[in-house]
């Protein structure tokens, strides 16, 4: 598996990610307590789902008025990570493009497998429709992403407005998603994969679906990779590298998507391997950065596209 030049001088000098145990994914203090917000951004606490879920709300400070916004899951495998993770990101599209950015702390497995931490980003979802006023946030302008985990939750909670009918979503914004559990593409049996190996891919899987892990009787809603109609969903970016183990089932999802004559864009990236958003300042970092923005500047200005 090929990798560009610059991460590969970055993950030299990275532990090695094939063990079966937990995954090492929180770099630097992305795991721990989070920086004060920018002087600029507002960053406001919730607590819901009956005090089991909590959520962070981005707002720039000198802007009034309905503003869209962006419900944010983290990544981290389905089994570590917090709701800090993106705040860099959060605060940039607060900043550019005058909207609000939610991020949920969802539980995590194998504490709570499926279906709790999918519900707890659902949860997020129907708690910003039903606060819009109280949030400022106009209801036809809402979008959902997540990067790994958080993007395969993304998707599955995507599915699951569809299934009954809203609330409306603008777009969707997949980034490296974790899609499918069944482990059964090319390009997710290759040895050594950097950051997200087969065999930590097989682990956060085993956490989240437990005995259910790669057998007939998953969910679509687990792992969206699995449902066959894809029809009216909402405009989707999906991001991916060629040097991620994941890159052969996101390519097929985004595929699928468009056949079912949904709006997407797919960005498959030369020698990127998974999880760039661990590298910032790295060159290929910024170019993804300023695809992912324009797709999201864009998509701000729309209502739902289905």
């Amino acid at each position: 598996m090929k990798i560009e030049p610059e991460f590969e001088a970055v993950l030299s000098g990275l532990p090695n990610s094939s063990s079966t145990q937990t995954p090492w994914l929180c770099p630097g203090s992305s795991c721990q307590s989070p920086e004060p917000p920018s002087k600029d951004i507002e960053r406001t606490e919730f607590t819901i789902a009956d005090g089991a879920v909590v959520v962070s709300v981005h707002r720039p400070r000198e802007v009034s008025g309905l503003l869209p916004a962006v419900l944010w899951i983290h990544g981290g495998g389905m089994i570590i990570g917090n709701r800090h993770m993106d705040n860099a990101q959060l605060e940039r599209w607060c900043r550019s493009f005058s909207c609000t950015c939610v991020s949920v702390e969802y539980r995590v497995a194998p504490e709570y497998p499926f279906p709790v931490p999918l519900e707890d980003c659902d949860a997020a979802l129907l708690w910003m429709v039903k606060e819009a006023g109280q949030l400022q946030i106009d209801v036809r302008r809402i979008g959902i992403g997540g990067k790994s985990a958080g993007g395969g939750l993304a998707a599955a909670v995507c599915l699951m407005a569809r299934e009954r009918s809203g609330p409306p979503l603008s777009f969707q914004i997949l980034d490296c998603p974790m899609l499918d559990d069944r482990q059964s593409t090319p390009s997710s049996q290759l040895e050594g994969v950097p950051i997200w190996s087969r065999e930590s891919n097989q682990f956060g899987w085993k956490c989240y679906l437990g005995e259910h892990y790669g057998g007939d009787d998953v969910s679509p809603m687990a792992a969206p990779a699995r449902e066959i109609d894809l029809r009216d969903l909402p405009t989707a970016f999906l991001a991916v590298g060629t040097a991620d183990g994941l890159r052969d089932e996101i390519v097929d999802y985004g595929t699928r998507l468009s056949q079912a004559d949904d709006l997407v864009e797919l960005h498959v990236f030369a020698g990127v391997p998974h999880g760039t958003g661990m590298f910032p300042g790295l060159a290929a970092t910024d170019r993804i950065n300023r695809i992912l923005d324009d797709f999201v500047g864009r998509s701000m200005v729309l209502g739902p596209q289905q």
